[in-house]
């Protein structure tokens, strides 16, 4: 697969799955996004996914799967009060959301010109999701929430 190329509807989902991964490590390094901000990200595309998930599942009378329906586990530091003092809404505040909206829109791009079908697209944002969340029980302080997203290796 050419690495400027966007799969085709035909293509398998895996390869679907890596474009989205590459393009998404891609711009998370690129821009240095901070870990809140793409876990606000991923919250949004999660809990659209699963819902409409959840709806064609409970007209087929199918039940998902928990690694679909629910964050996958992570081994937090304990339930540390990570704002410092600073309101939920003021760290809203201070997001980037231009650069959310980028994020946002490769997500999209990316689920709708591959056609990558909705189960798969979750499980590789399940992924990210695991690691920001990961990242975000680590955080000490409302500074360490505006981080850049550490992305292992072989991510």
């Amino acid at each position: 697969m050419s690495e400027d190329r966007i799969p085709t509807e035909d293509s398998p989902s895996t390869e679907k799955m890596l474009f989205l991964q590459e393009n998404m490590v891609h711009l998370v390094n690129q821009m240095s996004m901070p870990v809140i901000e793409v876990s606000l990200v991923l919250s949004k595309y999660l809990n659209r996914m699963v819902d409409e998930l959840e709806k064609k599942a409970a007209m087929n009378d199918e039940i998902l799967p928990e690694n679909v329906l629910n964050p996958w586990p992570i081994e937090a530091t304990g339930d540390l009060d990570t704002r410092g003092g600073m309101s939920l809404e003021r760290i809203l505040e201070i997001v980037d959301q231009d650069r959310m909206d980028i994020l946002d829109t490769l997500i999209r791009t990316v689920i709708n010109a591959t056609e990558l079908p909705f189960m798969d697209a979750v499980l590789a944002l399940r992924r990210w999701e695991q690691l920001a969340r990961t990242q975000l029980s680590f955080a000490s302080g409302v500074g360490q929430l505006f981080s850049p997203m550490d992305l292992p290796e072989e991510f």
